[in-house]
């Protein structure tokens, strides 16, 4: 089993104000648990430079634009209470989806069976025309529909275990049946989407956890909403937006996930990757705050896609 890891410097140029959460200690957490010798193996990548047309896959022209004239020459710039912009996000945003396009391209081309992107700013939230959430573009969404674009994909089946709904990739594929997306995420909490009822054309999968849930409900509801959704989708290509902030330590939220519970959702994924999609799995990095939960558990997620 070839796993394959994209990131780039230029993560780390993406600021954020003092004591934001998403901040770029996140990626040198990880980075630090990634030199253990369990992942040796691992085929480290340097992200690619994303083409500004393919942000188009899921967001109009005038909200890149929009995004374009937003950025400072210097300092901060605001775009709401969550989300600030530095002179570098604009590169950054764009290599996180060069970086998800790469992914898809190599297991498509075989030269990995499955991909993880440790990536800032995180997208999930980035809804068509809204930025949000600590996000600008929807990498997991256009990942999705570059597959479909470049590679004549049929299905493509988003999972979301960020502890945040992602509100942002729902919005996008909302009615396309083409796209099955499933999320399981703490309600109530921000941002106030992923009710069970939202289910689109049919594509829309939210199983929403109690405030206080620990590790049997999680695995209940990815057993029992979550993995027959997929069963009966049978995707072509398996995309895991994979936040890590419904880890115990995460300050954001009040989920009790450890590192086993990403390690055993990430299995029951390749099992079903390895069922409908010959193998083909693209892991791109969302939420986790608390630098030793989300260090620990990106590890443990990554270790597994090794494992095969």
């Amino acid at each position: 089993m070839v796993t394959r890891l994209y990131t780039h410097p230029i993560y780390l140029e993406h600021l954020m104000p003092a004591g934001h959460p998403e901040r770029p200690d996140r990626l040198r957490a990880l980075e630090r648990a990634l030199e253990d010798e369990t992942f040796d193996r691992l085929d480290r990548q340097l992200a690619p430079m994303g083409d500004p047309e393919t942000v188009l896959y899921a967001h109009p022209q005038h909200y890149l634009d929009n995004i374009r004239s937003l950025i400072p020459s210097e300092g901060l710039a605001r775009i709401d209470g969550d989300t600030t912009v530095s002179p570098k996000s604009l590169d950054a945003a764009l290599t996180a989806v060069g970086a998800a396009n790469a992914a898809v391209d190599d297991v498509f081309a075989g030269r990995a069976d499955n991909v993880f992107v440790a990536s800032r700013p995180p997208g999930h939230h980035a809804e068509k025309v809204t930025a949000m959430g600590f996000c600008l573009f929807n990498n997991a969404a256009i990942a999705a529909r570059h597959a479909q674009k470049a590679h004549g994909v049929e299905r493509v089946a988003i999972v979301d275990w960020d502890v945040h709904h992602g509100n942002g990739t729902q919005d996008i594929f909302y009615d396309d049946p083409s796209v099955l997306y499933c999320s399981t995420h703490q309600m109530p909490l921000y941002p106030g989407t992923g009710a069970k009822s939202e289910t689109g054309a049919g594509n829309i999968v939210n199983a929403p956890l109690d405030p206080g849930t620990g590790s049997e409900t999680f695995r209940d509801a990815f057993t029992s909403r979550v993995l027959p959704s997929i069963d009966s989708f049978q995707p072509d290509l398996i995309i895991i937006s994979a936040g890590f902030d419904a880890h115990r330590l995460d300050p954001l939220a009040e989920i009790n996930l450890v590192e086993d519970d990403f390690d055993w959702a990430t299995a029951e994924l390749m099992d079903r990757a390895g069922r409908f999609s010959n193998n083909r799995l693209v892991s791109l990095l969302e939420g986790g705050y608390d630098l030793e939960g989300l260090a620990f558990s990106a590890a443990a997620h990554i270790a597994r896609l090794m494992k095969g």
